[in-house]
Parts: C-alpha cells; structure tokens; sequence
C-alpha cells in the first residue's frame, strides 16, 4: 500500500464532508498533544459526528484557521474550551459549530480498538502532568 501525505487543509476539509453526510472517517492524527493516550503518527482514531459535545469528548475542530484534535476540558453554552492531553497550558476556544467530529474510537498498531476515555482523572493531576509525562516518555514501549 502507498503511504501518501495530504496537507490538513485539503484532508480534514474531505473528513469534514464525509462526517456531515453521516458516515464515520479513520484519520492517523500527527503530533504529540494528545499523548499518551493518541500517540501521533502511531494511533488512529475514528471520527463521527455527534449531536451532543460534552465535556470529556474528543474532537476535532477548526478554532481559526487550524485544525486542532484536543479534548473539551469545558462548555459554557455553544462555547468550548479545549486542550490536549499531552499539553501542560495551551488551550483554544472555539463555538460547538466548529467541531467537525467526535473520536468514537482509537485503534492501536496493533489492531486493538479502545473506547475513548472522559479523561476526567488526567484533568485532575494536570498540577503533576508535567512529571507524568517525563515519565511516560521514558517507559520502552
């Protein structure tokens, strides 16, 4: 099989339509702002449209011009705070209308599918998440 990259423009804008028409989409997310729990490059995650984002959720959204796959960490109304796991501070804000789709499921290398988890314990240790994952970064895989 060949491997081809597409820039995320041309890529998340098709992901996007395909959501719309109700069908789910396999993406391989890149970067590391999800780890440990989407490892980028390594992970894929399957994206569907829901109807209700809630804090917890995965998404993918387009706060601006970029395209972002972080976790809702709050909602107030259609306005959404998020972050990524792998992120000691950065956070976007973006409106619920933003959200292009929900992770429903991470497949590992090796095939195994995972349910994504709320992420509400990882929220709380964010004081230590710095060491957590200095930690993790170091563990053989």
């Amino acid at each position: 099989m060949d491997k081809r990259t597409v820039p995320n423009n041309i890529l998340l804008g098709e992901v996007a339509s395909v959501l719309r028409e109700g069908r789910e989409a396999v993406i391989i997310p890149t970067g590391n702002s999800m780890l440990p729990f989407i490892r980028g490059g390594v992970d894929r995650v399957v994206l569907a449209l829901r109807p209700d984002i809630a804090v917890g959720d995965i998404v993918l959204a387009k706060p601006g011009d970029r395209y972002v796959l972080h976790r809702v960490i709050a909602r107030d109304g259609d306005a959404l705070t998020l972050m990524g796991d792998g992120n000691l501070a950065g956070m976007e804000r973006c409106s619920a209308a933003d959200v292009l789709g929900t992770v429903v499921e991470i497949i590992r290398p090796s095939g195994r599918r995972k349910a994504p988890g709320s992420g509400r314990l990882w929220q709380t240790l964010k004081p230590v998440r710095r060491y957590l994952l200095a930690l993790w970064r170091l563990l053989p895989r």
